[in-house]
């Protein structure tokens, strides 16, 4: 009894499994998917966005730009970093040159001259013994070249 039963019951499933209905064969998507109307709109707005970029650079640009207008008073001749937010700045103020020191949240007159008056060691550009020598020797070797 029990044989049958194992026999009707495994009759009966392979028998269902037989009834299914055969699955249709899959099929991609349409090719044109994506259509040239939307390809346009993604260019478009990625134009706009670089004009956008262009644009806001330019803005930038003119808002720091320094103000050294011909008829300023204050203009900034040279500048050093002396540390890592602390600098010294020449300044000149009509006919003054102001030497400055600017550190985050003071500023310091370090000293002040008469316009294009330079301390003796800043002019004094006379090279060593050495250096000297060693002008004379390219010097020459420049002119044999150029000679040949």
């Amino acid at each position: 009894m029990r044989l049958f039963a194992f026999f009707t019951a495994t009759c009966c499933a392979s028998l269902a499994y037989a009834a299914d209905p055969v699955r249709p064969v899959y099929t991609p998507p349409p090719a044109s998917a994506v259509s040239s109307g939307s390809v346009m709109q993604v260019i478009l707005s990625l134009l706009l966005v670089l004009a956008a970029i262009v644009l806001v650079a330019w803005l930038l640009k003119r808002i720091n730009m320094p103000q050294n207008a011909a008829g300023s008073a204050l203009k900034v001749v040279s500048g050093v970093a002396v540390g890592q937010r602390e600098r010294i700045v020449l300044v000149e103020v009509n006919d003054t040159w102001l030497v400055v020191g600017v550190a985050p949240g003071q500023v310091t007159a370090l000293h002040t001259m008469p316009k294009n008056m330079l301390p003796p060691a800043a002019t004094d550009t006379a090279p060593s013994g050495a250096d000297n020598k060693f002008k004379h020797w390219l010097k020459a070797v420049m002119e044999k070249r150029n000679a040949a």
